[in-house]
Formats: C-alpha cells, sequence, structure tokens
C-alpha cells in the first residue's frame, strides 16, 4: 500500500508561488513530514553557491501546525545529506489533501557538518513590508530565525526532527 499524498502549495505575499505533490510520511497532530523530489526551479539545478539543489534530490521535509518554520532535509540522489533548508513560515495548515504554508521571506541553511549555518534573505525580508503590516508576525518570524539558527549551532536540529543525525 502507497502512502497517502499531498499537494504542498507554498504562498508568498497572497500568492501560490510554487505547489508539488509529496508523500505523506507522518502526521503526529503537530508535526506534519512529507517527502518529495526536488521541484523548484522548474526542477532543474539551482546553484546558491554554498549548495546545489539538483534533479534527483529528495526533500524530507517538516512542518508545523504551532511553529513558525519548516525545515527541509536535503539528499542527494544516492542518499548524501547536503543539509538543511529552514523556511520562516506561519503554522502550517493541513486541509484535506493540501498543506498550506505561507513563506514568510526568512530562510536559514545548515550544512551536512553543521560547520555552516547561513542567515538568508534577511533583506527581502525587510523589503516584504511585513513588519508595517503585521508587526507581531514579523516578530513571531525574526524570533523564529533565531530559535532555528541557536538549535542549528547547538547541534540540536536533528533532535527536533526526531532523529540523531545523518
Amino acid at each position: 500500500m502507497s502512502a497517502p499524498s499531498v499537494e504542498v502549495r507554498l504562498v508568498k505575499a497572497g500568492r501560490t508561488k510554487i505547489r508539488y505533490p509529496a508523500e505523506l510520511v507522518e502526521d503526529n497532530g503537530d508535526r506534519i513530514t512529507v517527502r518529495a523530489p526536488w521541484a523548484g526551479a522548474g526542477a532543474g539545478t539551482r546553484d546558491f553557491g554554498f549548495v546545489r539543489f539538483e534533479p534527483g534530490d529528495v526533500f524530507t521535509e517538516y512542518y508545523w501546525r504551532t511553529r513558525w518554520y519548516a525545515v527541509k532535509e536535503v539528499r542527494a540522489g544516492d542518499g548524501t545529506l547536503k543539509g538543511w533548508y529552514c523556511d520562516i513560515t506561519r503554522p502550517a495548515v493541513l486541509d484535506g489533501g493540501e498543506l498550506v504554508v505561507e513563506d514568510l521571506d526568512l530562510d536559514l541553511w545548515v550544512s551536512a557538518d553543521l560547520s555552516s549555518v547561513l542567515r538568508l534573505d534577511e533583506d527581502e525580508f525587510e523589503e516584504s513590508g511585513l513588519a508595517a503590516r503585521d508587526p507581531e508576525a514579523a516578530d513571531r518570524a525574526v524570533r523564529a530565525l533565531d530559535e532555528l539558527e541557536l538549535l542549528a549551532r547547538d547541534g540540536e536540529l536533528t533532535g527536533l526532527l526526531g532523529h540523531t543525525g545523518s
């Protein structure tokens, strides 16, 4: 019997940024775990300078109904861990077969060996105007980024995901 599927819909500034099918791995009532092949950039290669997302990469994505972030474990097609791409988001909503996540622009990259923790897109966050439109959400987003960065620097990110290593 195959795992149930969901459609992940990433929303940014009120518009759907991307949608893609994923396998529902687990839903424990708070954390929703899905797995999907790399679907961004038309599923072509995207080189960020610090990591390349490529066709064949597999993302195991962790979303929470009560937390302001999502963590995506990125593995190459051969299973080699590349690292974790963390999105700052509003809490996820699973409605039927659709998992809706609102991206708040801030991101964090954590390398597989935990030697590199990079805060990303802080300029986009400032330019988004969220702080003026919704100061409470902007504050929650910054605190979520700080929390994830601390977890990553303390080597506790994998514990958050329910496992203890690569």
